[in-house]
């Protein structure tokens, strides 16, 4: 190809001249082709792998000289000899004459450069290819990449990296690439290549090991084999990469969400001289966007746009503190460098004033921001003052209008900040000050809406006071409420308060009752979501309302257990309350639906927070401060529990084995977990653990669990097994109280699990939660979310062999497979469709994969994926007719008719095929054919048409009427589906047959399926089963045989169709003379025509034209014609034509070679109304059966074992060295041992 003119510095060095003239050179890179190459050749080789060198893409290149000078340029290369020499035969007839014109050499290489680069602007125009962002030089690796492991262009390269791979105790130097779905590693060194893929998806383990050997490597693990890697240049900067390209692997195993590249990132700079691809900063932006989010409790679709250094000055304690300021799409956020000394988080909707103040040397660059709450901060020592007030001012123009219900959160709008917007020239205006009355009525439509929501707290109506406890601990709660109160003062109130060191004081010393909801909304965040989508909750209560399905009937279940010793809880208002919260979050988030646990985490919530407040507090829970807790297989908890035993490890070591042991930290994890300690701690402790875990996220839960086994290390330690260890921990968190809480005793249920011994000292939640601090303070979030990742990683692998156990022992009872297998044919299975969910196919991945069905229906495929295994697989995939016969295979197991097959009826076609007798062989073959197409390209439109009358006569008016009746209720359900997988149906064009596969599965479930039963093959299905059995001979040694078994077969069947034509035009004939009569007549005699129990009248309706000639006589054939002429008889495609006794049907049908396979096909000159089949020539399964007997070469054929294991082999390879479409989970090529 062309490439821009570069100057290149020795021409000779590496490279040999084949062709020169007086300004052109054409080289070959030394080494390349031939049989050897010699030492050198190896050398250079070896030298272009080490040194990434462009030459291992393109070993010809064509350099440009000037006669006189010995500068070269390069001005194409080429990746073989043909390519390289067609650029170099246009040079010499188009360029060679017209620079001889020129005199000056300046001129000649401006005029070169210059048609080079138009060539290059001309191609890139005809083959609209697109600039993007990333340099040529990692365009050239993502070309090498795609060539060396034999990927698609749908395979992203992310990066790459210079390593060396440890093979036994040989490190091979070379490249590991990072794609977005495979690790992959290259090397060539003096002549032996290296190649490696493993899928992310395979991954079990990621993890630096250092060892003395090898200080710094990366080791990465699957099920059945470790790879390591080392001797990186920044060994940080691979690992987190890796990190994360596995964790979205892992994430796409979890709930099939793929990763889609970021299109709005901004532009790189022309001349950036990093090789950093656009993949790659769209991966490191997403990481900075996590951990900004993270920080910050900030809704999950927030980016991160920059951050700068800086310092606040804080009015409390008239400092100016050091820390960063981060600005993204709605907010700017601060943090300080002392950890906890100060953070700050200002929403853009609630700015009202950006302004540069004057700079002095106490304060340099400063910005002035304000607030409508009257409160302004101010940000100094800003290196790029000017473009970061111009981003914040451009952000502030993008902010949506406020909401009447923001106004209601934060404070209304005074007079005074609306002049704000007209006082100077460099004020940032947010909104006009018309839209913030019509968003004013909008508030008030909401509010009047007929929606019922609960629009106070539950505790505020239920609350009571006991005469007695009135007095001193009412006081101590308004001593609380005071501290808050002038906390707020100082401080701020509201989400752009400052928090420090003493909020999380006030915080540990117990939140007050009246104060819980609105600062458990601040502190998780939640209060930035409701602001910012006013009405979204009383729209999901009005469109769930009345709706239901698995997850509201288990809601249903669970309402009347949630807290149900509270007095809110024992009446309708609360009840009504938590159903409408958890069916709006099921509604909301149908990958999650409801899971329990949610019911008792929301019951709380809705005791002290407004039901839309109550609403959002679950969405933060759910979805970012506990993520994937609460799906149907609790990843989330099981991760964290994998997280408790390593602290355990690390913390409370003496305890760990013991608890190992006991295998007691699985148990207790996901109780105290999954509910936040709600379910095992009385009620008014509980809320003090959930204060804590909303202010600092999950640490706190970490804390106090290992504070629990901290504080019973010795009655634990003399544990003899889990039942008494788990008394011990039940009668230690029974025992934790809350002196201060205002709230009458509230009988715990949990207290049930006690014994009879001595009853336990109480235990102060306060000192407890304050212990965990001082103990296990130093636990940092960023390192339980490396801690995250890890566990991650060995779960959903434990949790995706586990499905693939209970899969393979569902179904091995039902075929001859064995157990291992079955277990190759799944990861096969398995990887189609992840392949699929890759690199696109003709549905969507979320229809064929849903975490929530059970296990068999986890995995399914669709007809493409089925064509790609089918070749591969199955025993009858040969010639150009695999494909067409595939679609076959495919629509008989859709046994429910949805378009996608689980891993039970793949199994049950492949069981048939391998395993199975020559009836059944033969049965599944005749029923693949006797359904109707469904293929817009028909050759024969009107023969499905006709065919599915056969299948509409076996179902019975009632039947039809009663699914069609289903499936409309099911279409008009406006509620989105969590478990049921017939909402996932997708239509297909013609979903006639269905009905009929519905009738099979229905004979299949009987003991006996009767051959008599089976509907008959007219003639267009007859000429596709005559297709479909050359096809299958096509590569077999016995071809020759079997093509003339199956002409002598074929016409058998011919002369039987014709013969029961006559009976049919006989019947026909009687039926129009005496209608009644016929009709006895039939039912006395079934089958002699058409298919069993035939309604004549319906058929009569919509029978086609008889198109065959009226006088033809009693039979008729087709000539048995072989291609002697054209053909030697031993070649392989030689082929025969039908033959029977008559030559009247030669008049119909004739051969014609496609593709080498014989095929009947109708004559031009014939009658075109009844779309070339005859109506009345119909075969049956009997004489098809009987017809095939009769030839030992085809009885052969279909009794041949299969060998199984040897398809799965071959499979494999086939995935190694050619389609990687199935790659196995991890695999090596050209490397012995």
């Amino acid at each position: 190809m062309w490439v821009s003119p570069e100057e290149v510095l020795l021409a000779g060095a590496l490279w040999m001249t084949e062709r020169a003239n007086p300004y052109f050179i054409l080289q070959k890179r030394k080494g390349h082709g031939g049989a050897g190459g010699g030492l050198a050749g190896l050398l250079v080789g070896t030298l272009d792998v080490v040194l990434d060198s462009s030459a291992r893409m393109a070993p010809y290149r064509i350099l440009y000289q000037t006669p006189d000078s010995l500068s070269y340029w390069i001005i194409a290369h080429g990746t073989s000899r043909k390519e390289i020499t067609e650029h170099w035969e246009w040079l010499e007839h188009n360029m060679l004459q017209t620079l001889s014109i020129f005199e000056n050499e300046n001129d000649i290489t401006t005029f070169v450069k210059g048609k080079v680069q138009g060539i290059i602007a001309e191609y890139n125009k005809n083959h609209d290819v697109k600039e993007d962002d990333d340099t040529d030089k990692f365009k050239e690796a993502s070309s090498r990449f795609r060539k060396l492991f034999g990927m698609p262009e749908e395979e992203k390269l992310v990066n790459y990296y210079s390593c060396s791979y440890w093979k036994g105790k040989v490190p091979r130097q070379g490249w590991l690439y990072l794609s977005i779905n495979h690790v992959c590693f290259y090397s060539y060194l003096l002549g032996k290549e290296v190649k490696l893929v493993v899928r992310w998806a395979d991954i079990t383990q990621l993890e630096k090991s250092a060892t003395l050997l090898l200080p710094d490597g990366i080791k990465v693990s699957t099920r059945s084999h470790e790879h390591v890697f080392s001797v990186f240049l920044n060994i940080n900067e691979t690992f987190k990469l890796a990190e994360q390209l596995a964790n979205i692997a892992m994430r796409q195993l979890l709930d099939n969400k793929g990763f889609e590249a970021d299109r709005s990132l901004p532009k790189l700079k022309k001349k950036s001289p990093k090789k950093v691809s656009a993949l790659k900063r769209d991966l490191d932006a997403r990481a900075k966007s996590e951990r900004y989010r993270a920080l910050f409790r900030l809704p999950k679709d927030e980016k991160l746009d920059g951050h700068t250094g800086c310092t606040l000055w804080t009015p409390f304690n008239k400092m100016h503190i050091l820390g960063q300021m981060f600005v993204s799409t709605n907010y700017i956020c601060f943090t300080s460098k002392e950890e906890m000394q100060c953070s700050l988080i200002i929403p853009l909707r609630e700015v009202t004033i950006v302004e540069k103040a004057d700079s002095s040397n106490v304060l340099p660059s400063p910005v002035s921001i304000s607030t409508k709450n009257r409160m302004t901060f101010l940000f100094a020592n800003l290196k790029d003052r000017d473009f970061l007030v111009q981003r914040i001012s451009d952000f502030l123009q993008q902010t949506p209008s406020k909401s009447g219900m923001e106004r209601e959160l934060t404070g209304s709008l005074n007079s005074s900040d609306d002049e704000v917007y007209s006082q100077h020239g460099s004020l940032l205006s947010t909104s006009p000050q018309h839209s913030l009355s019509s968003e004013g009525e909008r508030s008030f439509n909401l509010n009047d809406s007929s929606v019922p929501t609960a629009t106070q707290a539950l505790m505020t109506m239920y609350r009571r006071r006991s005469p007695e406890e009135f007095n001193p601990k009412l006081a101590k709660e308004f001593l609380k409420e005071q501290a808050w109160k002038n906390h707020f003062t100082e401080y701020g109130q509201g989400v752009c308060m400052y928090r420090t060191d003493k909020t999380k004081e006030l915080v540990l010393k117990g939140i007050p009752e009246s104060m819980r909801g609105e600062l458990w909304l601040l502190f998780s965040g939640a209060i930035n979501e409701m602001a910012t989508n006013p009405g979204y909750y009383e729209d999901l209560v009005e469109r769930s309302m009345g709706k239901y399905n698995l997850a509201t009937e288990e809601i249903e279940r669970d309402l009347h257990r949630s807290l149900p010793e509270h007095p809110a809880f024992q009446n309708e208002i609360g009840i009504a309350a938590l159903r409408r919260v958890l069916t709006a979050y099921a509604f909301r988030n149908p990958n999650i639906g409801y899971c329990q646990a949610m019911n008792i985490v929301t019951s709380v919530l809705l005791l002290y927070a407004k039901e839309e407040e109550a609403f959002w507090l679950l969405v933060a829970l759910c979805e970012r401060m506990l993520p994937d807790y609460y799906n149907t297989r609790v990843v989330g908890a099981l991760v964290d529990q994998g997280v408790f035993e390593e602290l355990a490890r690390e913390y409370v070591p003496q305890l760990y084995d013991c608890m190992q042991d006991l295998g007691v930290i699985s148990t207790i994890s996901l109780s105290w977990f999954l509910t936040l300690f709600l379910s095992v701690m009385p009620f008014e402790s509980a809320v003090v653990v959930v204060d804590c875990f909303f202010y600092d996220g999950i640490k706190v839960i970490f804390q106090l669990a290992l504070s629990v086994l901290h504080a019973n290390i010795h009655q634990l330690l003399g544990c003899k097994d889990d039942g008494e260890a788990m008394t011990v921990l039940g009668r230690y968190l029974d025992n934790v109280t809350n002196k201060d809480s205002t709230l009458p005793p509230i009988q715990h249920l949990h207290s049930l699990l006690t014994d009879n011994g001595e009853p336990h000292p109480e235990v102060d939640i306060f000192k407890l939660v304050r212990s965990s601090y001082e103990k296990f303070g130093s636990i940092r979030a960023d390192v339980i979310e490396q801690m995250r990742f890890k566990q991650r990683l060995r779960v959903i692998q434990t949790i995706e062999d586990t499905t693939k156990r209970n899969v393979v022992r569902s179904v091995v009872t039902e075929t001859a497979f064995s157990m291992d297998e079955l277990e190759e044919l799944y990861v096969l299975f398995k990887a189609e469709h992840l392949t699929s969910c890759y690199w696109g196919g003709s549905s969507n991945p979320t229809e064929r994969h849903d975490p929530s069905l059970p296990y068999l229906e986890q995995y399914r495929i669709d007809v493409e994926q089925f064509k790609g295994l089918f070749n591969l697989l199955f025993p009858w995939a040969n010639g150009a007719h695999s494909d067409p016969l595939a679609a076959r295979f495919f629509r008989l197991l859709d046994q429910n008719g949805d378009a996608f097959i689980n891993f039970r009826e793949f199994i049950n076609g492949l069981g048939v095929l391998c395993h199975g007798d020559l009836t059944e062989k033969l049965k599944l073959l005749y029923k693949t054919h006797v359904l109707p197409e469904t293929t817009s390209e028909q050759e024969e439109p009107d023969s499905a048409f006709e065919a599915t009358q056969y299948f509409f006569e076996d179902i019975t008016p009632e039947t039809s009427i009663g699914q069609d009746t289903k499936n409309q209720s099911e279409k008009d359900d406006g509620f989105v589906r969590v478990t049921f997988k017939t909402e996932k149906v997708k239509k297909l064009n013609n979903p006639d047959y269905r009905h009929y596969l519905k009738l099979w599965n229905q004979e299949s479930k009987s003991k006996t399926e009767h051959t008599k039963d089976l509907p008959k093959l007219n003639q267009s299905q007859f000429i596709e089963l005559c297709k479909t059995l050359y096809s299958m001979f096509s590569e077999d040694v016995a071809e020759q045989e079997l093509y003339h078994a199956t002409a002598t077969v074929t016409s058998l069947l011919l002369e039987m169709g014709e013969v029961g034509k006559l009976f049919c035009r006989a019947g026909r004939d009687r039926e129009r003379a005496h209608p009644s009569e016929a009709r006895q007549a039939d039912e006395a005699d079934e089958g002699k025509c058409g298919d069993v129990r035939q309604p004549s009248p319906p058929m009569q309706d919509i029978k086609l034209e008889d198109s065959s000639p009226k006088d033809n006589g009693a039979s008729s054939s087709a000539m048995l014609i072989s291609d002697d002429e054209a053909k030697d008889d031993t070649s392989v495609s030689s082929y025969s034509v039908l033959s029977a006794g008559s030559h009247d049907l030669d008049d119909k049908l004739q051969c014609e070679d496609i593709a080498d396979d014989t095929v009947l096909v109708r004559n031009e000159g014939q009658d075109e109304r009844g779309g070339g089949v005859d109506k009345d020539w119909a075969i049956t399964f009997e004489q098809f059966l009987a017809s095939v007997l009769t030839e030992q070469a085809l009885v052969s054929y279909f009794e041949k074992p299969v060998d199984v294991t040897a398809r799965i082999t071959n499979a494999k390879n086939v995935h190694k060295v050619g389609r990687p479409l199935l790659s196995t989970s991890d695999y090596d090529i050209s490397l012995s041992g």
